[in-house]
Order: structure tokens, then sequence, then C-alpha cells
């Protein structure tokens, strides 16, 4: 079994154990899963991922469509995740069951999870989307630090912690619902590309 196999199957037996019907919907990360250049980290699954079993589709594949159209990469060269992997939800005003951010012991629980896929995949440089996968990594706001190279620590529960460069981005929803965002996150998008196109090392520089 390779580490990326029990990884899953580990992560899957804990939290079956936590589920109220002993058996939880996980949506495991996606795509190059050894070196790649990027892993994308969003906040947690919605519904079409938890449907589909696979981060980034339905209305986040088209954000991650957009992302791919103007950094100029392809969805192979990618690694994709979210910080929790369970969809978390609420009951609207109609009764429906629709998304809500994750909480804080959801973040708790599987944060450690993620470091430990981190360590697996070892890209050369993550992107985190919003505020709850920044902050996975460090205590800021996506407001102070976007669009930059910061360096992270990637602690995982088992093995030496390591670092890697990070660049946070807001959160393509937010783009949404705050329209004056529009234009700070598509200059953010450029200035990744052009970092990537200069051949950075990313490995090395910040």
């Amino acid at each position: 079994m390779d580490p990326m196999q029990r990884f899953r199957k580990e992560c899957t037996a804990f939290f079956d154990q936590l589920s109220p019907e002993g058996r939880s919907s996980l949506v495991f990360g996606d795509g190059q899963s050894d070196r790649p250049v990027l892993m994308l980290i969003g906040e947690a699954p919605g519904e079409q991922e938890t449907l589909q079993g696979r981060p980034f589709v339905g209305k986040a594949g088209k954000n991650l469509t957009a992302f791919l159209e103007v950094v100029g990469l392809d969805r192979q060269d990618l690694y994709v995740s979210n910080v929790v992997k369970v969809r978390p939800t609420k009951r609207s005003a109609s009764g429906g069951i629709v998304n809500r951010p994750p909480n804080r012991e959801e973040k708790l629980l599987f944060t450690p999870w993620l470091m430990r896929e981190i360590a697996i995949v070892r890209p050369d440089g993550l992107v985190t989307l919003g505020n709850v996968a920044l902050q996975a990594f460090m205590e800021e706001t996506v407001g102070n630090v976007h669009g930059k190279w910061q360096r992270t620590v990637v602690s995982p529960p088992e093995g030496e912690a390591f670092t890697l460069p990070l660049f946070p981005l807001y959160h393509p929803a937010s783009v949404i619902y705050n329209r004056s965002l529009a234009d700070i996150y598509q200059a953010d998008l450029i200035a990744l590309r052009d970092s990537l196109t200069a051949g950075l090392n990313l490995k090395n520089d910040t």
C-alpha cells in the first residue's frame, strides 16, 4: 500500500468512528500527488464535491478552470484538496441543507491530516483560497498577505517539519459577494502566473 492509499484508509477509519452514521462522506484530494508544481487548498467540499467524491467540481470546478486559464497550468499539473474533507452544512431559513464555513472543531480535527497529506504530496508550493485555508498555516488574514509569496512551516503529526512557499489568494466565492475584490483577485492571479513563468525556484525563494 503506497503512502497516499494508507493516508486515505487511516483518515477514513478515524472519521468513520466520529460519524453518527458510522460512515463519513470524505472528499479526498485529487490530481498530481507526486511533487506537483502547486498544491491548491480550499476550505471544504460542497454539495457537488460530496456527490462526486472529488474536490473542485461543480461551481468550484468552474472557479478552478478560471484559475488555471489565468495561471497557465493544466489540472494535471496540480494537486487540489481542502482543509476540511467533509461538507459542513446547516439548515437554511427555508429548511433546506446549505453549505456553511467549517467551525473551529472541524478545522482542528482536519488540519493534522492536511499536514500529513502535504508531506506525502510534497508540492513545490502551496496556494490557499480564503482565510480558512490560509489560517491552517499562519495567524494572518488574506487581506494582509494576499498576492505575495510567504514562507510557512508544514508540521505533520509524524516525521519532521519542513518549510514551503505559500501564495495566499482570496476565495473565489468572496469575489462574487464583494465585487470590489475582483480586480485584486485577478491581479494576484497574474502575479502568481508571472512568478511561475519567470522560473521562480519555489523551493528556495519566496
